[in-house]
């Protein structure tokens, strides 16, 4: 086979199953990785794919742009709302637990479903920050720094230093995609900071996203699929890519 045509296939089975990886190209294909690397060395300078850690995705794929918070407070509500109840139902009852809620339109659902056990939030998020404050039997914790218009998210070294210091049992995370390639990731690095950090701060890490997300590959990964704990979303995640989640180590759950 010509190289042409072996990059042409490459690129047809971006697009379709949204990633490859150097490893199962070079045996589909019986040749080197390295050959491999050249082929998507070759496409990606063509602007056809996209280089990833192990392999490529199309180039439309790798994303940047953030959807204003409106916007997504619109986007798959019923879906949001049942993620965040599942969530809540996983909880351990115990008294005086800790949890940790990242930013984000479906982690902002739990503000009025958190159970009374849980005494201390810690968050980034000011309108989860303020929606919490009238609870009077919680504690919440506000990351002070800089706070992003777009997501109104606390970040920068101000917050990050608070983080290095706490250790809470649950975080909550939000993200903005998930593969089994590039993990959780969001297009904004300041909020990946944070988010790494918070993931390594809880003893247990649950992510709370629909489905819509599956397959999107922002600009940084903050954790790998094996970071997490469990993934909560929605019942229109594919059977097959459940089975893949699994089989990579991560409890899914359904809402």
């Amino acid at each position: 086979m010509y190289a042409e045509e072996r990059q042409h296939e490459i690129v047809t089975s971006a697009r379709e199953l949204g990633r490859v990886s150097v490893a199962e190209l070079a045996a589909h294909f019986d040749v080197t990785p390295e050959t491999i690397r050249r082929d998507l060395s070759v496409l990606s300078g063509r602007g056809l794919l996209s280089r990833v850690h192990g392999g490529a995705v199309p180039a439309e794929k790798l994303r940047l742009a953030e959807t204003p918070m409106g916007d997504r407070e619109v986007s798959w509500p019923m879906e949001k709302l049942a993620i965040a109840r599942h969530a809540v139902e996983m909880l351990p009852h115990r008294e005086g637990l800790t949890v940790l809620m990242d930013a984000g339109t479906t982690t902002a659902r739990l503000c009025e479903l958190l159970p009374p056990w849980v005494t201390l939030v810690v968050t980034n998020s000011v309108p989860s920050a303020a929606a919490l404050a009238s609870r009077d039997e919680m504690d919440v914790l506000l990351l002070g720094g800089h706070v992003r218009g777009i997501t109104q998210a606390t970040v920068g070294n101000q917050a990050l230093e608070v983080l290095h210091r706490l250790r809470v049992d649950i975080a909550f995370m939000g993200t903005n995609g998930f593969s089994i390639g590039h993990g959780f990731s969001t297009p904004d690095p300041a909020e990946a900071a944070m988010k790494e950090l918070m993931v390594r701060s809880a003893r247990e890490v649950y992510v709370l996203a629909d489905s819509s997300k599956l397959g999107a590959d922002y600009l940084v990964s903050f954790a790998q699929v094996a970071d997490a704990d469990v993934l909560i979303t929605d019942a229109k995640l594919p059977a097959a890519s459940v089975a893949e989640f699994v089989g990579a180590g991560l409890r899914v759950e359904l809402a």
